[in-house]
This record gives structure tokens, sequence and C-alpha cells, in this order.
């Protein structure tokens, strides 16, 4: 069981960190006018995005074990609030967001998974709260993602398997030793043609 919940750990962290890569493969391709657009009233931009997942990180995982994740200084509204931000500014708090995150993780234990942790009052288990985090995260991520593709159209560079390419993905899979990450392989699929 113990292997178990160390195989859950680290699967988590792999996740989490080929997602922050693909939202940032999808960041490098747009520029500081795209990045802060909305496509309509109701949408957020990929700035808001960026700014929401940064504190959204930061309050859940600092000091995760020991106080709620609903942190007293977080301003959740204030995350979807860009005007007076930079795209700069905004990175800085998503890699801080990270930071903290993996921090966290790194640091925890098998025997920690079963822990209970507090979200807003509300009583997690650890494995809850982390698997809670990952679908947070890579539903934005996608947002993220789609945002950019949108806005960069023709000009977007994939970061998975092509369209029309599925056999010759799976041709490629078949002859690489090691598969590793599905997200991570799959960006490496889109990319071989363009280096």
């Amino acid at each position: 069981m113990e292997q178990t919940l160390q195989n859950f750990l680290d699967e988590s962290v792999t996740a989490l960190r080929a997602y922050k890569k693909l939202a940032e493969k999808a960041l490098q391709q747009v520029s500081d006018e795209e990045f802060f657009r909305t496509i309509d009233e109701e949408s957020n931009s990929i700035a808001a995005i960026v700014k929401h997942i940064g504190g959204n990180l930061r309050s859940r995982w600092m000091n995760f074990l020991t106080t709620d994740g609903e942190k007293p200084d977080r301003n959740r509204d204030s995350e979807f609030i860009t005007e007076t931000d930079t795209r700069e500014s905004l990175l800085k708090l998503w890699e801080n967001g990270f930071r903290i995150l993996f921090e966290s993780l790194k640091s925890l234990k098998t025997e920690d998974l079963n822990k209970i942790v507090q979200i807003r009052g509300e009583d997690f288990t650890v494995i809850k709260a982390i698997t809670r985090t990952m679908m947070h995260t890579a539903s934005h991520v996608g947002q993220i993602t789609l945002l950019a593709k949108h806005f960069r159209s023709s000009e977007w560079q994939t970061l998975s398997i092509p369209k029309n390419k599925s056999e010759e993905f799976d041709s490629w899979l078949k002859e690489k030793q090691e598969a590793g990450n599905y997200l991570e392989v799959a960006q490496a699929f889109a990319e071989k043609d363009l280096k």
C-alpha cells in the first residue's frame, strides 16, 4: 500500500509539472495584447487565468498541513482583475504558486496522504486535496491553451498530436524506448518537425 501511495504522489507531481509546461508553451505563443484580451464580456483573459492559478496554488498549498487552504489574505475576486498588472508580474505570481505547490508536495510523506486538511472549513484528505488541485489546474490549463490557440489561429504551433497524425504518432511512440508522461511525449512528437 505504501508503494501505491508513493506512486500516487509521484504521478501527481509529474502530471502537474506537465500541465504547467503545457500552459507555458501556450503562453509563449501569445503576444502581450493577446495575453490580456478577453473574447467576450463574461470570459477571462489568459492573464486572469494565470493570476487565478497562482493565487489559488499559493493559498491552497502554503502551510498546507497546518492551515486552512483558503488563506485570510487571499482576495479571490481580485485574481480576475488585471488592469494594473503586467505580464511579468503575473508570471511571477504563477511561478510562486507552482513553487509553493511543488515544495509542499515534495515535503509530503506517504503517511500524510490520509491526513485531513481544510479548504474553506471543509475537511479533505490530502489525497482529495491533491486530486482537486490537479483537476482545477488542468481545467484552467485547458482554457489557456484554447484561448492561445484561438488567438494564434493558423500560426498556432500544436502542443499535442497534430490533426491527422495519430497513426504517425503511434508508430513514432513504438520506436521510443521510454515513453514517459503522455503530455510530454505528445508535446515532443509535435515539436519534432519544428527542430
